[in-house]
Formats: structure tokens, sequence, C-alpha cells
């Protein structure tokens, strides 16, 4: 007898349950906007095609301590104690002006710059004992960045390695 109002009682839930519906029934001028899908940006390849032998040269590193590398990003630093820093690091669906927003919530100098015909900027500054630049090229809704923490190579602008980094990058993509 107490399985009857049991399957009375689970019936009622299901017709409930199935009154509540999926929302497909919006009034008429009420669209939804469909989300953006990001069209993928041309492949700037492992470590944005440079070689860790490039990497040393361009950016003086006398000899480097650590390295690695993932889906994403590369990291090479110098063995020593001021310890220089070089990374490349690839955003896919990310907006350029938000990576772009944060540097300069650091207090970092931010310009506006052009490497073969694609935009984007270089921040720079110091803090923490060393001179920090992060240069950044936009590609469609996608970006890549070279970073250089710790040291100022003689002679050259605060983010000269990292363009010089950047220009092969663009040079070898896909």
């Amino acid at each position: 007898m107490r399985f009857k109002p049991a399957v009375a009682v689970g019936l009622a839930c299901v017709v409930v349950l199935a009154a509540c519906g999926s929302g497909d029934d919006e009034s008429p001028g009420s669209a939804r906007t469909p989300p953006k899908v990001s069209e993928l940006g041309p492949f700037v390849g492992e470590c944005g095609h440079v070689t860790d032998d490039e990497v040393r040269t361009i950016a003086a590193l006398p000899s480097v301590s650590a390295v690695f590398r993932n889906a994403v990003g590369c990291n090479w630093q110098s063995a020593g104690a001021d310890s220089a820093v070089v990374t490349f690091a690839s955003y896919r669906g990310s907006p350029i002006d938000r990576e772009r927003a944060w540097v300069q919530s650091k207090d970092r100098v931010v310009e506006t710059v052009t490497v073969q015909g694609r935009t984007g900027f270089q921040s720079y500054g110091s803090n923490f004992g060393g001179t920090t630049c992060d240069f950044a090229i936009g590609l469609g809704d996608d970006f890549f960045e070279w970073s250089t923490f710790g040291y100022t190579v003689a002679g050259r602008e605060p983010c000269g390695s990292a363009r010089q980094l950047a220009e092969l990058t663009l040079g070898r993509m896909q």
C-alpha cells in the first residue's frame, strides 16, 4: 500500500520538473548573444621557434642553469648572483590589452610597438633590483610575449634582446 503513494509522488515530481522546461520559450526580441569563438592565430612554435643557443647569444646569458619548456612557454635562467632570466609565453584566445593593463598597473613604462607589420607593446621598469622588460606582439585573438629580467645588456635599450627574439619568432611563424 505504501508503494502506490510513492509512485504517485515520484510521478508528480517528474511532471513538475518537466513543466520547468529548458527556458527556450523566451519572449520575441530577447535573443541571446552567442559566445565569441576565438579564431586561432598562427602557430608560434615551441619557444617561439628560437633555439637555446640563440637565446644565450641574443640575451647575452653567459651560462644557463635552468631551462624548462611546456605547452605554452619556456624559461632560461643564467647561473650566478644576478640570475638573469628570459621567458617566452604564448597566449591563445587571450586579449593582449589585458596583459598591457596588467603591466601598466606595475608602474612600468609602456609603449606601442610594430614589428613586421604586427602591433603590440613593450614595457620596462626596475623592480626587485633588476630591469624587467615585456615585449608582446598581437596575433589576432592571440599574442606571444618575450620577457627579460635581471640585467641590462650594455649599449642596448631595455627591451633590445626581447625585441630581437620577437623578430625571430615572427620570421619563423607558420
